[in-house]
């Protein structure tokens, strides 16, 4: 099965094509920093078979601390105990992305002791109800320099590569959808200056680390709401990451205020699968980089029909992961679908002590 061959790009080495997206945790302590419950969680998945695990949100910047006992990476404190995990998942043979985020808008005052959350632009955010306030040119500047720094914490913490996390409407997607970006400075107006802030991080990246860690962008193919990214130009923001080095896109989409659109619930029959799929194939198709498509997938055999037709060279999976950490395995063995079954109860970030599937007594 394909679903089981090695795949090379980048310079990483995977042994499937089984990647465990990003997937808050809540497993840091209340600053951050890497917990044994967090070592232990990425041990069983990397002992359950995933080719690729990709870190639940990482804070570049405090200002974009969207959710509680998140992990962090913005000073260099945190690099030892993040290389405490690192060490943990290669000892084992797996492979580890840490994945850089800012929250922007999405970013409840409470979690910023009560300061105002940062955006490209002042545009009101219904699912939170709150008008963030538009950052100034020394303010983007300083940003892109936290998540180059980021990066390079990373590096030397152990990971394999970073992924930039330009979904689900956290920062670096903010700056690239009209619906959020109303600037007329180097920072926005048409999709090229849209671009800017995210060619800009990457090129920080590639100056405090060269081209020694891969870069990965988890991109929207469609924000689901009006005036937002669609899939057209989300295709075109593909091809300017691959001139720019980026290694592989996974394909994602929605942000808070598009509401169900973006994690969707029920996914009880394999019609309901694999959400994404059409804008992975419109990517996989264009692109000559490798495409993750994440989105709903709980079959394995949806999962080889899309690498089989080409539709993506890689399949993501989240909420199965928390539910069954060894489903990659499981499906080696013969296992035909997760037992995710879409509930979305692990969402409730604030309920939960720490994030899991809630049907496992």
């Amino acid at each position: 099965m394909k679903l089981f061959e090695p795949i090379s790009f980048g310079g990483l080495e995977l042994k499937n094509r089984i990647v465990r997206s990003a997937t808050y945790e809540k497993r840091a302590d209340v600053d951050g920093v890497v917990t044994e419950s967090l070592i232990d969680m990425y041990a069983g998945l990397v002992k359950g078979g995933a080719g690729l695990i990709i870190t639940g949100n990482t804070l570049v910047h405090i200002s974009g601390l969207s959710m509680p006992q998140m992990l962090c990476v913005h000073n260099d404190h945190y690099i030892e105990p993040l290389r405490r995990l690192t060490d943990t998942v290669h000892d084992l043979g797996g492979t580890i992305v840490m994945q850089l985020s800012h929250g922007g808008r999405q970013c409840f005052p409470k979690f910023l002791g009560g300061a105002q959350p940062v955006a490209p632009s002042a545009v009101y955010d219904p699912s939170i109800r709150i008008t963030p306030r538009a950052m100034d040119d020394g303010e983007i500047w300083q940003m892109v320099e936290a998540f180059a720094d980021a990066a390079w914490r990373a590096f030397n913490a152990g990971f394999d590569g970073v992924q930039i996390h330009a979904a689900h409407g956290y920062l670096v997607n903010e700056f690239l959808s009209p619906h959020t970006n109303r600037r007329n400075d180097y920072w926005g107006g048409d999709e090229e200056m849209r671009f800017h802030f995210i060619s800009e991080i990457i090129d920080a990246i590639k100056k405090e680390v060269g081209s020694n860690l891969p870069i990965i962008v988890k991109l929207n193919s469609d924000d689901f709401v009006s005036g937002g990214l669609r899939p057209e130009e989300s295709l075109r923001i593909a091809k300017r990451l691959q001139i720019s080095g980026v290694c592989a896109i996974e394909v994602s989409g929605g942000m808070m205020e598009a509401g169900s659109k973006t994690v969707r619930s029920n996914i009880d029959t394999e019609t309901k699968e694999a959400y994404f799929r059409r804008s992975s194939a419109m990517f996989a198709k264009e692109l000559d980089i490798p495409v993750m498509v994440v989105g709903g997938i709980r079959s394995r055999a949806i999962a080889e029909d899309i690498l089989q037709q080409g539709d993506a060279e890689l399949i993501s999976f989240s909420r199965p992961l928390l539910r069954e950490p060894d489903l990659p395995r499981k499906f080696m063995e013969g296992k035909e679908k997760a037992d995710c079954t879409s509930c979305n109860n692990c969402m409730r970030i604030l309920k939960l002590d720490y994030i899991r599937c809630t049907e496992i007594q």
